[in-house]
């Protein structure tokens, strides 16, 4: 994703364009429609922790479970829109 921010935008095209809209269409997707916890979710969005105290606790990557949350998320965008949940 870093990538497509930082690519200039296609010739006539005017504004840049953002990945921003992706972003928040995947966490409006986990939080209305996934038991997954808000600290994966956060994490998988590669968001920092506000929280010095926490921040310091936090040790772990939660790999095992953002990998499961982004399988969710990927048959999710892949699933025919006749079979899609909401």
């Amino acid at each position: 994703m870093l990538y497509l921010v930082q690519k200039p935008p296609p010739k006539g095209y005017g504004l840049p364009y953002t990945v921003h809209g992706f972003r928040s269409s995947f966490r409006d997707w986990a939080a209305e429609t996934t038991a997954h916890p808000a600290e994966v979710v956060e994490m998988a969005l590669a968001h920092t922790i506000p929280n010095k105290v926490e921040a310091a606790y936090r040790r772990g990557n939660l790999l095992a479970k953002r990998r499961q949350l982004m399988d969710e998320w990927a048959d999710y965008v892949t699933a025919d829109m006749a079979r899609r949940p909401g």
